[in-house]
């Protein structure tokens, strides 16, 4: 069985891959206003959970670039 310190740990694990998932998006693209700077400050406040809303929410409020060819 998992103690405790164990599921940190693997939390910890997975919140890293996470983090860097979602600032490496962040950074890449447009975002109306603030909305930018308000997804690292969540993902960075928030370390599990933040970069976790922004790939399930924030990717839909990206400014979206026309398609060109």
């Amino acid at each position: 069985m998992i103690g405790f310190m164990e599921l940190i740990f693997l939390l910890m694990l997975l919140s890293i891959p996470l983090f860097i998932i979602a600032l490496v998006d962040i950074l890449k693209h447009d975002f109306p206003g603030n909305d930018k700077l308000v997804w690292i400050l969540v993902i960075i406040f928030f370390p599990l959970l933040g970069p976790i809303l922004y790939l399930i929410i924030g990717k839909k409020t990206r400014i979206k670039k026309p398609a060109t060819g």
